[in-house]
């Protein structure tokens, strides 16, 4: 199976050069966070929905990207700058990350109320990147383990370096600093046929063909569940986006396999080994991890496994 990835027409391959780090490290909460899809699919739904709560990043997405009628090529286009973030060594993250700013330098427009934006406007990147980190952090916390104030604090921390590359200036390093960024902008925030519309595209199963729809639908309950109550009053999201029980347990179950059975085939797993440890390191205990991360220490002490 090829190991390669390609974004933007630059192949990305996770296995080398040999021993280049990522931006973050093997142990870091953000490599256990980043290797468990279901956690992915709720926590990209949910930062989807917080960013289309402002007209200005909803103009800008539904009117400059292809999501519309390629959703899952957008979807897929997202993952892979995610993943490279995490686990991709640094120079193709740099390259990625330049090549997303590239893009991003040439969106432009209005709103329907005829409010003025720019994607690269400081105010809109930091509010992307905290709604990123928080939709990956509470999906995992929320569905499949809770994190300590410490872990978390960890995950918002191997966080600033991408951050920072992709221009934002003010990082959350916490779920405090979520929520006082968040009420910032909550004024802003107002419901739209678009957010719906946004949902019955991703329940249809159009961006993860082959997903039973049932289960598509409880993966978009799940994203709302997490969102803050005051978002989700905002946007009119109802009863209607209740996780049902059946729901529940279907997600759960999910991400309880994803988290314990290895999936020795995709970025993370291609990123431990590029780093000297077996594919299956991620899926294995933590004292498991530390004593196999040690080893790789000193099997190559001329390279820098961590970040």
């Amino acid at each position: 199976m090829s190991t390669l990835r390609t974004y933007l027409g630059w192949k990305v391959d996770y296995t080398a050069p040999a021993g280049e780090p990522a931006f973050t490290s093997p142990d870091s909460v953000s490599w256990q966070v980043f290797k468990n899809p279901v956690a992915l699919a709720i926590g990209g739904i949910c930062a989807v929905l917080l960013e289309f709560a402002d007209a200005r990043i909803r103009s800008g997405v539904w009117d400059h990207s292809v999501f519309k009628t390629d959703p899952i090529g957008r979807s897929r286009r997202t993952g892979i700058a995610a993943m490279v973030g995490i686990y991709g060594p640094q120079a193709a993250a740099r390259r990625v990350i330049q090549g997303v700013t590239n893009m991003h330098a040439r969106v432009s427009g209005s709103t329907p109320a005829g409010e003025t934006y720019t994607a690269l406007e400081p105010e809109l990147l930091d509010w992307v990147s905290a709604t990123a980190s928080y939709g990956f952090l509470f999906a995992y916390d929320r569905f499949v383990s809770p994190l300590s104030e410490a872990e978390q604090a960890r995950f918002f921390a191997e966080g600033e370096m991408v951050a920072g590359l992709y221009g934002v200036q003010q990082k959350i390093r916490s779920a405090e600093d979520f929520t006082a960024m968040m009420q910032t902008l909550l004024p802003r925030f107002e419901p739209h046929p678009i957010n719906t519309e946004f949902l019955s595209i991703m329940k249809s199963g159009r961006a993860a063909p082959g997903v039973p729809k049932g289960l598509q639908s409880a993966v978009v309950n799940a994203a709302v569940e997490i969102l803050p109550p005051a978002v989700r009053d905002r946007l009119e999201l109802g009863a209607e986006y209740d996780l049902s029980p059946a729901g529940r347990f279907a997600v759960n179950t999910l991400a309880r396999i994803a988290e314990n059975v290895p999936d020795t085939t995709g970025p993370p797993a291609q990123a431990c080994q590029r780093l000297g440890l077996p594919r299956s390191f991620l899926w294995k205990s933590e004292a498991q991890r530390a004593r196999l991360l040690e080893a790789a220490l000193q099997c190559q002490p001329a390279k820098k496994v961590t970040a």
